[in-house]
């Protein structure tokens, strides 16, 4: 599934304060590498429903036996074994003999300390990556993972590194052998052993997958084979709220457009960030925050939520607007399944030429079937020449006033919203109050 950098920015998916991102959320990899190929994970969204099945079962496998994962190696492990290749070091001989361990630790004392430090580590990651091998490799193993397991076990099965199988931790081992595998790996192993580093982080991004649905209660979503847009949600929420109202979707060929009204702050963007952050997260194989969820394979995801316009290239808001549009109409015109996530549309421009322009961006985007499309907006005079047509449905968040102070249900509900709340806002914030006394 495509999605531009502007798509995984109005989602919140990467952003520059991590604390309020996507990522950062189910971030719970234990290395730096595992956060790294995580990321990675999450730029990449998968392109067919068999790849996402098997990252599913992959995260399925990983979280049913966590409590054997290897204790072996950690975030210091990774560091020590990648510094090794970094570091500086006089020469130890080939085949280290007890009197070379000896002479060396005498006359090269600092290095000597390096080195059997260093060992340690080196022998932790292949120790824990031979354990991950008989963990999770016999039986029934998805696809994805089998493949990594069995380049790493071809890696740790190496009769040069056969150590790992006689000890339980390498300071067992005589010094002259922590010092030849050391050795070993510093100049004839460099290139196995980063490969060994690249695998755990991947198993480490599963793994941090894997812990954010549990952590989180999230659910797989069920893909269908279709060449129609479909896509039901139960109970959807967004991840990053601390205190949601669920919401139900469903949009379809047939009723492929969601017109959403709704005064300021009623939850209008984060329903469609929800919704669209949902089925990224079901594209890369993730959990969603959502009691079920049923959805066809999207070719494409883009938004239209934080236009900015740009002045060192002297080009308005509006302008950016309308750039982003064409650019959508564009991508959306081929045949493909996109979504469509559209956030107050034209609102770099007075409220007529707003209107005029969202009803002629909307009834064009109508002759789309093979898209979904959802579209926020304060225009909410528009709608009533849009019920003529047939794949459209009209929801609105209700915001009520009372004694002043405004309440918010954030319940989705069908119809077209007619509030107008913005001068009570204003005077609840004691704008008018500080303006009258001015």
């Amino acid at each position: 599934m495509e999605a531009d950098k502007t798509t995984l920015k109005d989602l919140s998916i990467f952003i520059a304060d991590e604390n309020e991102s996507v990522l950062n959320k189910i971030d719970f990899a234990q290395t730096t590498n595992g956060k790294a190929q995580l990321q990675k994970n999450l730029a990449t969204p998968l392109k067919d429903i068999s790849a996402i099945k098997e990252v599913q079962d992959t995260i399925l496998l990983i979280q049913s036996k966590k409590n054997k994962w290897p204790k072996h190696i950690s975030n210091g492990t990774i560091m020590v074994v990648e510094r090794l290749f970094l570091t500086t070091i006089d020469q130890l001989p080939k085949k280290v003999s007890a009197l070379d361990a000896f002479s060396y630790k005498i006359f090269h004392s600092a290095d000597y300390s390096l080195v059997k430090y260093s060992a340690i580590h080196c022998f932790d990651l292949l120790k824990g990556m031979n354990e991950m091998v008989n963990i999770f490799l016999p039986g029934n193993c998805p696809a994805p993972l089998q493949k990594l397991l069995n380049e790493a076990s071809g890696i740790v099965n190496e009769p040069q590194v056969g150590i790992i199988k006689n000890f339980e931790k390498m300071q067992q081992a005589p010094i002259r052998k922590q010092l030849q595998l050391a050795q070993y790996v510093r100049h004839r192993f460099k290139n196995q052993m980063l490969r060994l580093i690249q695998i755990y982080a991947q198993l480490d991004a599963w793994w941090a997958m894997g812990e954010a649905m549990h952590q989180y209660n999230l659910v797989f979503p069920h893909f269908v084979e279709s060449n129609e847009p479909l896509l039901e949600i139960e109970g959807l929420y967004h991840l990053l709220l601390h205190s949601p109202t669920p919401y139900d979707v469903q949009l379809k060929r047939n009723n492929n457009f969601l017109f959403l009204t709704g005064a300021n702050m009623a939850g209008k963007s984060t329903f469609i960030k929800a919704v669209g952050s949902a089925v990224f997260l079901a594209h890369v194989g993730m959990g969603v925050p959502a009691t079920g969820m049923k959805l066809a394979l999207f070719d494409g995801l883009l938004s239209n939520i934080n236009v900015v316009d740009n002045i060192a290239k002297g080009e308005s808001y509006f302008y950016n607007e309308v750039q982003r549009i064409k650019a959508t109409i564009g991508k959306v015109n081929d045949g493909r399944k996109w979504l469509i996530l559209i956030d107050e549309l034209f609102k770099g421009t007075n409220v007529q030429d707003a209107m005029k322009c969202s009803t002629a961006v909307i009834e064009g985007l109508l002759k789309i079937k093979n898209s979904l499309f959802i579209l926020s907006t304060h225009l909410y005079e528009i709608g009533e020449a849009l019920k003529k047509y047939p794949n459209i449905q009209f929801n609105y968040f209700e915001t009520t006033a009372q004694n002043g102070q405004l309440h918010f249900s954030y319940h989705l509900k069908e119809g077209i919203s007619n509030d107008r709340l913005g001068y009570l806002i204003l005077q609840r914030e004691g704008v008018v109050k500080m303006l009258e006394g001015l």
